[in-house]
């Protein structure tokens, strides 16, 4: 499927060589006033060339948005917002026509529908992802209505990890091309990447998000759980291996009565004096910050050869040739963020009818 959400839904469309990605958004409340300088921050925050720690593929990302929007304010209709393709260099994947990348899509796509965009990797490329942000940042302007605030971080690249999100000073994760509030650690994450470039290979890293100001009572109690469908949106992203949300695997190493998120009455408004929980409880939020962790495996694509087959079984080399990301994580920050709030939305929508006000 190429579309995701419930009452808040989006469907993407696009190849990353073809001459353009999008996305159509249908369920946004009318009324909502659209920032685009604010979508075109959060489409700034994932585009390519940005450092030289990122692929070096230079896309300005400019949008364009085509219905649903009148006089600056949601409509209520779909809207539908396309982003047009500017750099692609498809001679660069000449050689991959009838090659299976290690570790890429190339040999499931063709196993799938017999056939397959081989510039970049078509529909599977990271480049989708771009619409998806820009869809997130329509849901974050409508989630700001009601207070609520999402900040993801790079929190590991490698073994170089950062303190507890409660630990650091979120505020600062922009300062920085690896976008980690922690500065020392930044510091060594961003000399471990430029180093793995010049290396000409690849590492992987973890974000962490957290979301703040979730009012209690969002989500499903059974298979539509919050923090199962965060964990859907988030191993929806390209090269995402992994998710753990509140104490996670660590957890597994308390007591109960060390993990257990007692809850106190403080002003006449319960809360809970730890957070082991992530914000979620029986699969739905009980208002505190709802946090969890994204894994994120190295980029496939390293700028070695490697041993495979082609599509007829054949032992090939591939060589690796264009513009990749030596770590994906730094690109990756909005792009769970957006993921985040296209789910947040979702459910606050659905909330309002889950019971009589």
């Amino acid at each position: 499927m190429n579309s995701y959400g419930t009452l808040f839904r989006i469907s993407t469309f696009g190849e990353s060589h073809g001459p353009a990605i999008g996305v159509v958004i249908d369920g946004c409340p009318a009324g909502l006033e659209i920032n685009e300088s604010y979508i075109q921050s959060e489409l700034n925050r994932r585009k390519p060339g940005q450092s030289k720690i990122t692929t070096q593929r230079k896309e300005d990302d400019s949008f364009k948005i085509l219905s649903g929007v009148f006089e600056g304010k949601t409509t209520g209709t779909p809207i539908a917002i396309v982003i047009e393709n500017q750099d692609q260099r498809s001679k660069d994947y000449g050689h991959l026509e009838n090659a299976f990348r290690p570790s890429h899509a190339d040999f499931t796509y063709q196993e799938k529908y017999g056939i397959r965009d081989h510039r970049g990797g078509g529909r599977s490329s990271a480049r989708e992802t771009a619409a998806r942000v820009a869809a997130g940042a329509v849901a974050k302007l409508l989630l700001k209505k009601y207070g609520i605030g999402i900040q993801a971080f790079v929190s590991r690249v490698g073994d170089l990890k950062t303190p507890p999100y409660t630990q650091l000073d979120l505020s600062k994760t922009e300062e920085n091309i690896v976008r980690c509030p922690d500065p020392a650690t930044a510091e060594k994450m961003i000399a471990l990447i430029d180093s793995i470039r010049l290396d000409r290979d690849t590492i992987g890293g973890c974000v962490t998000c957290v979301i703040k100001n979730s009012p209690a009572g969002l989500g499903e109690p059974v298979f539509d759980k919050l923090h199962a469908e965060l964990g859907k949106a988030m191993l929806s992203i390209n090269a995402v291996k992994g998710f753990e949300y509140g104490s996670g695997f660590e957890g597994t190493r308390l007591r109960g009565s060390q993990h257990n998120d007692a809850f106190v009455n403080e002003g006449g408004k319960i809360h809970t004096v730890t957070n082991h929980s992530g914000g979620v409880q029986g699969g739905i939020s009980n208002g505190e910050d709802i946090y969890f962790t994204v894994a994120f495996k190295p980029v496939a694509t390293i700028m070695q050869d490697q041993q495979s087959v082609d599509k007829d079984g054949n032992e090939v080399t591939v060589s690796g040739k264009g513009r990749h990301d030596p770590c994906v994580v730094p690109r990756a920050v909005p792009i769970v963020e957006a993921m985040a709030a296209l789910v947040m939305v979702d459910f606050l929508l659905r909330g309002k009818v889950s019971k009589v006000s």
